[in-house]
């Protein structure tokens, strides 16, 4: 999808798969704050969304779910989110989905000119302009981090 688009990227390979976002980091040599996280969510009904926020930040469904007019979201569960969007946790990539999801980011992204995503496999990530993957995503680019104070996600 980078490729057919002309977007300029870097792939950060990872010597192994990690079990956190600070081992992730870590591995690339970045800071977590330059990560974007994908989240999936899932609302009473069935419906679903990605959320994405700094690796530092916690994504907030009950913010998310204000943009979508529903009552309630949780996490999807590893099988909601590989059915959805073809990918394993810990891999998923805001990019090339098998179903067309409503996409969040948080509007934190613009803290940097370039971001490191998911390539949608464990053991690599991808370096990208911000102003690219907003052009690729389309998101809705709203407030949807908890306070830090809060119960992670």
């Amino acid at each position: 999808m980078l490729d057919s688009a002309q977007v300029t990227y870097q792939i950060l390979w990872q010597s192994h798969a990690t079990q956190s976002i600070e081992q992730t980091a870590a591995q690339r040599g970045i800071c977590p704050s330059q990560m974007l996280k994908t989240i999936v969510l899932r609302d009473m009904g069935g419906r679903y969304a990605m959320a994405c926020v700094p690796g530092d930040q916690q994504v907030s469904p009950p913010k998310v779910r204000q943009y979508l007019g529903c009552r309630r979201m949780t996490l999807a569960n590893a099988e909601q989110v590989r059915t959805v969007t073809g990918y394993e946790l810990g891999a998923v990539a805001p990019l090339a989905t098998p179903h067309s999801l409503p996409v969040f980011f948080d509007r934190q992204i613009w803290a940097y000119d370039t971001v490191t995503i998911s390539s949608g496999d464990r053991h690599a990530g991808l370096w990208v302009k911000v102003e690219d993957l907003i052009a690729l995503c389309q998101p809705t680019l709203a407030d949807i981090c908890r306070a830090k104070s809060s119960e992670a996600y």
